[in-house]
């Protein structure tokens, strides 16, 4: 992302602090929120209460349940239909938008709705201009988080047979659809790419890393990216994409890698139609365990949600060409360096946190949009006495919330 300006190149010894005080950072990416839908309403952020309407009327965003029956439309087809030209009135068009009566797609939640996420985002630092990259659903925002460059994808690949599978384990004849960087043109690609990515670049520098996903055939492998790394995901690197559940002994007795992908099962994934309340205790078990363990003051958590998921967002992103960049999304910076209670108005996007990573171990850009984006290092105070750990407590769910099947 080119918007805005860069962020500062480190001096020394601002490079020496962070090379001294940061040696672990952690991608929590969690699925399918805007903005608006979870912080519209936080004091201090460029947030919204009120939606509009293709007519141009404004209407109250309702308070979202707890979850929904459908998952509401959130394709690059759909992205660009609630976009509209920068109106930012076609959410309540989208397909799945209105059940049981009500539009969902103009709701949001209220604090004590996700009382978790709030206590973070009050306590640390919440972005408020952190767009998604790709104007689009899951699998292009989340291939960005580790090769940079989505490859011009713009959307989920699709196929007769596509189920848990997206990239290189997709079934033969599945195919993605993507955009041609200078005139538009749509065309179809296998989901399976050479490009380069940040694991294989912190592997050259002998920097450790993990991706911890769930292993093919279980729910949320989709969300395993590096599936579509060809050179990973059939490659001697593969070993380093573990099971979601090892991170949690690997943050409790000190032995994280330097960096940490971590993505989950649809059911605590915060995902629509699945339940906010499971999701939410899943991401408080997540921080819980780094605050739990030794490495939590040399830590930076970064919290976000991969796109916006057919939920309205006021802020229509600033346009760089046909893919991107997409709405916002929330972004929480949780570290003993966030800049506690700070609503940081600077833009940022996912190849802020690729900037961010190559800054800290010095590695080298994958290419001009994390060369130039701005580091997530201005949400953080290097300088200041380091927070203490606020381990929180998960939420009591019904027990229904952990037995909804999934509607697309």
């Amino acid at each position: 992302m080119k918007v805005g300006a860069p962020s500062r190149v480190p001096t020394a010894t601002l490079q020496k602090l962070l090379d001294h005080r940061i040696k672990h950072i952690v991608v929590i990416d969690k699925e399918n929120r805007s903005f608006d839908s979870m912080f519209g309403r936080f004091r201090g952020a460029d947030g919204a209460t009120r939606g509009w309407l293709p007519n141009g009327l404004s209407v109250p965003l309702i308070r979202q349940p707890d979850h929904l029956y459908l998952d509401i439309d959130h394709g690059y087809a759909a992205a660009k239909r609630a976009y509209d030209g920068g109106r930012m009135d076609g959410f309540s068009e989208l397909k799945g938008s209105v059940q049981g009566g009500q539009d969902m797609a103009l709701s949001q939640f209220w604090p004590q709705d996700i009382p978790g996420y709030w206590t973070y985002a009050r306590r640390f630092t919440l972005d408020d201009h952190f767009f998604s990259t790709v104007m689009g659903p899951s699998f292009p925002n989340h291939l960005v988080t580790i090769a940079g460059d989505p490859v011009r994808v713009v959307d989920n690949p699709s196929g007769e047979n596509v189920g848990q599978s997206w990239g290189c384990d997709s079934p033969a004849g599945t195919e993605v659809l993507a955009v041609a960087r200078y005139t538009g043109a749509q065309y179809y690609t296998p989901p399976c790419f050479s490009i380069p990515s940040i694991p294989e670049e912190l592997s050259r520098a002998h920097v450790t890393w993990k991706y911890y996903a769930p292993p093919q055939g279980w729910s949320g492998y989709l969300w395993s990216s590096l599936d579509a790394i060809r050179n990973i995901r059939y490659g001697p690197l593969w070993r380093n994409v573990v099971p979601t559940w090892r991170f949690f002994h690997a943050a409790r007795t000190g032995r994280l890698p330097h960096v940490s992908w971590i993505v989950t099962s649809l059911p605590k994934s915060d995902h629509p139609n699945f339940s906010i309340c499971v999701g939410e205790n899943w991401t408080e078990h997540v921080v819980n365990s780094v605050m739990r363990g030794p490495d939590w003051r040399t830590t930076v958590i970064i919290l976000t949600w991969d796109d916006f998921g057919g939920f309205f967002d006021h802020v229509a992103p600033p346009r760089e060409g046909f893919v991107g960049p997409g709405f916002r999304v929330p972004a929480v910076i949780i570290s003993p360096y966030s800049r506690a209670g700070l609503v940081d108005h600077r833009i940022y996007g996912f190849d802020s946190i690729l900037r961010f990573i190559e800054q800290r171990f010095h590695v080298a850009a994958l290419g001009r949009s994390d060369a130039h984006a701005r580091s997530i290092l201005d949400s953080l105070d290097l300088k200041q006495a380091p927070l203490p750990p606020l381990r929180l407590k998960p939420q009591r769910c019904p027990a229904s919330d952990y037995h909804i099947p999934y509607r697309p």
